[in-house]
């Protein structure tokens, strides 16, 4: 079973490009810490067009966070700002592609509004 960071970042490879990010261009890197042992994604996005892959290299934002927290964030069941607010994820880089990127994320089942309806319908995508 495909978990769901892998889905995550397997849909927006797939997707190809994202209306939501029309105006954003940048390259950030996902470090997934879990003990000694770090996993690397990589999406890139030049004006609402991604790419992603598991490569470990220059990025001009680097976050780092636990694979269960990701996990929660590519589920919808968590919430990125709040948890680099929390401390629970790092950023170096530009922040703003972080912000940039949250928009990426399915928002929890029990939200409403813009985001939730825009997630909600594949077609709109």
């Amino acid at each position: 079973m495909v978990d769901a960071t892998t889905r995550f970042f397997e849909d927006l490879d797939r997707r190809g490009y994202d209306p939501l990010l029309a105006k954003s261009s940048g390259t950030v890197r996902l470090d997934l810490h879990e003990g000694a042992h770090t996993t690397h994604w990589l999406l890139r996005v030049d004006h609402g067009r991604l790419q992603v892959s598991r490569e470990d290299l220059e990025a001009d934002t680097v976050v780092g966070t636990s694979p269960a927290l990701f996990e929660e964030l590519a589920a919808g069941r968590e919430h990125g700002v709040a948890a680099l607010l929390r401390g629970d994820m790092t950023v170096s880089g530009d922040l703003r592609l972080v912000l940039q990127m949250e928009r990426l994320f399915p928002s929890h089942p029990d939200v409403s509004g813009p985001r939730r309806r825009f997630h909600g319908h594949p077609e709109v995508q």
